[in-house]
């Protein structure tokens, strides 16, 4: 074997014994980098004749591509070896069964708005919408509520560009301007009948949805869900408000010996006004008495920003809050747990 036979072979056994691309690296060096092998004997070419020069640096050259031929190779497999590492480490077993899905499912509160929308309408009672970003007449003035009555204090709410600088917009306290926008709308749409001296249908409808004030605690959220009601027509007493609201709060929790109770309140817009109570007769609640909702006769002057004449048309007006009847279904006693994003509070409900 001459001598360049031997420089190949001793680099095939060299690359053949590194066992990582660092290694492999070094081991080239000895033999291709600028003291290595070939390098060096390329070096001694300088004292050859020319016709030396011709065969020593073909022969040279035959090694070098050897070297190279089998460095390539070994670079090759250090990257099979490590791409089937790898393989290897994240395998798949594809015999396991799949990951499923998780359903989703509605919120607890749009349960109870559905669920409340469904025995509403099975009573007769439109579903109305209203903006949210609501005006200062609907929100108080068009509910006797003025500029300088104290009741806007208990309102205290987020107010927003638009409106006047005097009386700005405001996100709505309550779902009750969807009462008089939906009032509004219904007379007009009936107004040529009215002045036929044809009867106007009754209204019957409900607003389910956001409202929003400055309050926050285990009961109460700065963003909270209401349901605002209104029956209007020619012949609506406070009788009918107590059967209604009795037949509903009995349907919704499913039942028969709720006892419900009427305590005098006050209200801008309702006159004579009421808090409903309720009183559960087993469970855990049973005995205690707990406020759900306000309700009360529409009162004149609200009857009148409706377009309607209070000495012909009355009837009565009742709100409650979603997240209290939500949390009573479902027995919850803290507010904020429906507002966590908490999914393992929220897929019970699924």
């Amino acid at each position: 074997m001459n001598e360049l036979d031997a420089i190949v072979a001793s680099a095939k056994l060299a690359f053949s014994q590194a066992t990582t691309p660092p290694e492999l690296e070094n081991a080239k060096a000895r033999f291709l980098g600028k003291t290595g092998s070939i390098t060096e004997l390329m070096k001694g070419m300088a004292a050859l004749s020319v016709e030396e020069k011709k065969s020593r640096g073909a022969a040279i050259n035959l090694a070098k591509q050897a070297i190279e031929a089998e460095l390539n190779a070994s670079r090759q497999a250090l990257a099979d070896a490590e791409l089937q590492k790898q393989l290897h480490a994240e395998a798949l077993d594809v015999t396991l069964p799949g990951r499923e899905r998780g359903l989703g499912g509605l919120h607890p509160v749009s349960l109870t708005m559905e669920r409340i929308e469904a025995i509403f309408g099975s009573m007769g009672f439109e579903v109305a919408q209203g903006p949210e970003i609501e005006a200062d007449w609907y929100n108080f003035t068009a509910l006797n509520t003025p500029e300088d009555h104290p009741a806007r204090s208990m309102h205290d709410t987020f107010y927003v560009e638009g409106g006047s600088e005097k009386v700005p917009n405001l996100l709505r306290t309550h779902t009750s301007p969807v009462q008089v926008r939906h009032a509004l709308q219904h007379v007009k749409l009936h107004q040529a009948a009215m002045d036929a001296g044809q009867p106007m249908p009754e209204i019957r409808v409900i607003a389910p949805g956001r409202t929003y004030r400055v309050d926050s605690d285990a009961t109460h959220s700065p963003m909270f869900h209401q349901c605002e009601g209104l029956w209007l027509g020619e012949n609506v007493s406070f009788k009918d408000l107590k059967y209604l609201f009795t037949e509903f709060c009995r349907t919704f929790f499913e039942s028969d010996d709720l006892v419900l109770r009427f305590r005098p309140s006050f209200f801008p817009f309702t006159e004579p006004s009421a808090e409903i109570d309720i009183q559960f007769q087993q469970g855990p609640l049973a005995g205690r008495w707990l406020e759900v909702a306000g309700s009360g006769q529409v009162h004149p002057n609200v009857v009148r920003h409706m377009g309607l004449d209070p000495e012909k048309h009355i009837g009565f007006a009742f709100g409650m809050g979603l997240d209290r009847f939500t949390m009573l279904r479902y027995g919850v006693n803290d507010l904020r747990l429906f507002f966590d994003g908490d999914l393992r509070f929220l897929s019970q409900f699924r």
